[in-house]
């Protein structure tokens, strides 16, 4: 007499299990990536153009963030997960406002109010000085001068130290395109930086 073959349903304490592993995997997610706050919103700060717009982008973030948390891969670079979120909508914002920087020429003399600064004999010789000088709020209105996809690119890699490796992977651009936008945004944003200590020293 063959008996028939059934599969038995997960137990009501099999599925309590799957489910309270579930919810301590979302809730250390949660933890780690709120960890992460000050940094994303260090970034977030440098990409938007008041604290205001920062604080409702990392807000956007964090809620993207948690709807989606089961795709993030554990073991995997959560700060560059988070980031790229971050940096995403920040471009979805841009196209929304349908902001298109200007696109300066970007020869020689864009070092000219920068060399200007030392011709002053104000004794400020580099960057690094200059910056010294200067307030948040001036760097983040300089950093609003320099074109959209090059400052996302600035702010990644000077302000947010990531490799170009990962700053590539954020951006979903070649690492190629993220050295020549960095050489291009530093420059703009070198120029923008030394117009702001000159109108400061005034």
């Amino acid at each position: 007499m063959n008996a028939a073959v059934t599969v038995a349903p997960m137990s009501e304490s099999e599925d309590a299990q799957r489910l309270a592993a579930e919810a301590r995997d979302r809730v250390r997610f949660e933890e780690d990536a709120l960890a992460l706050a000050d940094q994303v919103y260090r970034v977030a700060r440098h990409l938007a153009n008041s604290r205001e717009d920062a604080e409702e982008l990392v807000q956007e973030t964090y809620v993207r963030a948690f709807r989606s948390w089961a795709s993030f891969q554990p073991g995997t670079n959560l700060r560059a997960w988070l980031l790229r979120i971050l940096t995403n909508l920040n471009i979805d914002r841009g196209r929304r406002q349908q902001r298109t920087p200007q696109m300066q020429p970007l020869e020689a003399n864009d070092y000219h109010l920068y060399d200007k600064l030392t011709e002053a004999g104000d004794g400020v010789a580099d960057a690094d000085r200059v910056v010294e000088r200067l307030s948040q709020d001036h760097i983040v209105s300089a950093l609003a001068e320099v074109p959209h996809d090059f400052r996302d690119v600035v702010v990644l890699v000077d302000i947010g130290d990531f490799s170009y490796a990962d700053t590539a992977h954020i951006l979903d651009i070649p690492v190629g395109t993220v050295m020549s936008r960095l050489h291009r945004g530093r420059r703009v944003l070198k120029g923008a930086l030394a117009h702001a200590a000159l109108e400061e020293a005034k």
